[in-house]
């Protein structure tokens, strides 16, 4: 690993704006130069000098080992009309969260997971991009794919901002 940068791009990339962390993802990797599959099933993990890449389904506690060996992290995730701005960008601290779903972890919960057991909290942005479809279909609606690019061209800024 040479990169100090982590994207982590999650959620359901077959029901449509649930997959915008997939397509943010892409959209970085293409700046990297680096092909992505089209297929949202295969795994991406793409490592660079500058940011490491990687999609996955759900946040899980195992998570917490791999940010432990970065300095920066950066979650990307879709948003539902729950939250104001269209393009979320907010600071994250190491906070365990209680869910009523035994499938569901924040990334403030993984963050205090890697404080607590690796001791290392590197600094963490969770970006939330607003999706209006969420049906069973790989492409973004219109509206989330122009948010889409605006959020990669924000997060490649932030990338570029740290050392």
């Amino acid at each position: 690993m040479n990169a100090n940068t982590l994207i982590i791009g999650y959620g359901n990339a077959d029901r449509q704006d649930d997959g915008v962390g997939w397509h943010v993802l892409k959209n970085l990797a293409a700046r990297l130069g680096e092909a992505v599959p089209d297929d949202p099933g295969s795994s991406i993990e793409i490592t660079s000098e500058c940011v490491d890449l990687t999609f996955i389904l759900q946040i899980f506690p195992e998570l917490a080992e791999t940010i432990s060996h970065y300095g920066h992290v950066c979650f990307v995730d879709a948003h539902t009309a729950q939250i104001a701005e269209e393009i979320s960008w907010n600071e994250l601290s190491p906070e365990y969260e209680k869910s009523p779903l035994t499938h569901h972890m924040s990334p403030k919960t993984v963050l205090s997971i890697a404080a607590t057991i690796y001791d290392t909290i590197p600094e963490a942005i969770l970006v939330s991009v607003r999706g209006f479809s969420f049906e069973f279909n790989r492409e973004l609606s219109a509206r989330t794919a122009a948010l889409a690019d605006e959020a990669a061209t924000r997060i490649w800024k932030w990338i570029h901002t740290r050392g």
